[in-house]
């Protein structure tokens, strides 16, 4: 009789490690299904790049630094680069979209539309925000005078 009484622990057990693996095995697929989602969008290029801009950036706001360009490169690819944001990219990408989601996505980004969307999109973000600037620019006079009238009298 005693050997019944460690059944339901046991069972338990076995339900719980079998639930485990199988959430394992869907976390994988939609694990591989984000690095799918990478190589299609070239995020490691864009990574990679994004450094790059960062140490040319600071390099232009304070020239002296350019001396240590490799220092600098070195130091930002060590914790904004590819291997440092690689995993927490890849939950955030977990976090917001499905393996039935992420595959979708796939399948556009695998298609010529969605290629040319992947080189297209970021020269229309640039001017974009060029045209927001301009257009800033153009009629920040009314900001101004709104700011000047809204001050009280003295």
């Amino acid at each position: 009789m005693k050997q019944f009484y460690f059944l339901p622990p046991v069972m338990l057990l076995v339900l719980t490690l079998t639930t485990t693996v199988l959430h394992a095995a869907d976390n994988l697929s939609q694990i591989q299904q984000v690095e799918v989602l990478f190589r299609l969008t070239q995020m490691e290029k864009k990574i990679q790049e994004s450094v790059d801009s960062i140490v040319q950036l600071q390099i232009r706001q304070n020239p002296q630094l350019a001396q240590h360009k490799d220092t600098m490169h070195e130091f930002f690819t060590k914790h904004v680069g590819w291997n440092a944001l690689k995993d927490d990219i890849a939950g955030m990408y977990m976090h917001k979209f499905s393996e039935k989601e992420l595959k979708e996505i796939n399948a556009f980004y695998i298609t010529p539309a969605g290629q040319k969307v992947i080189t297209v999109l970021p020269e229309l973000v640039q001017e974009r925000n060029q045209l927001a600037m301009m257009r800033l620019q153009q009629n920040i006079g009314e900001l101004q005078k709104i700011i000047a009238a809204k001050k009280p009298a003295p």
